[in-house]
């Protein structure tokens, strides 16, 4: 989506000691954003930049790539079996 020059106009509404900044659910939807997102605020020459912070999403083979030698650990021994455990 691509706003044209002047953007779009929302208020700013006060939040305990904060103010807060409803954004269009256009905006939201086109960017992934839901209740519950975070988002990074910069505030650059006088301006405030907000950035979606979307969450890597991990896949099994990168975690086992970055397994080494330095950070692998042995086995814990924890106890004689107390239940019904099958082992």
């Amino acid at each position: 989506m691509y706003i044209q020059e002047g953007g779009m106009r929302t208020k700013l509404v006060k939040w305990g000691n904060s103010l807060g900044l409803r954004i269009p659910k256009v905006f939201a939807k086109d960017l992934g954003l839901d209740e519950g997102s975070e988002i990074d605020l910069i505030l650059n020459d006088g301006c405030v930049v907000i950035t979606p912070i979307h969450p890597r999403t991990l896949e099994l083979a990168d975690l086992l790539a970055g397994i080494t030698g330095d950070n692998l650990h042995g086995e814990t021994d924890t106890g004689d079996a107390v239940g019904g455990e099958s082992w």
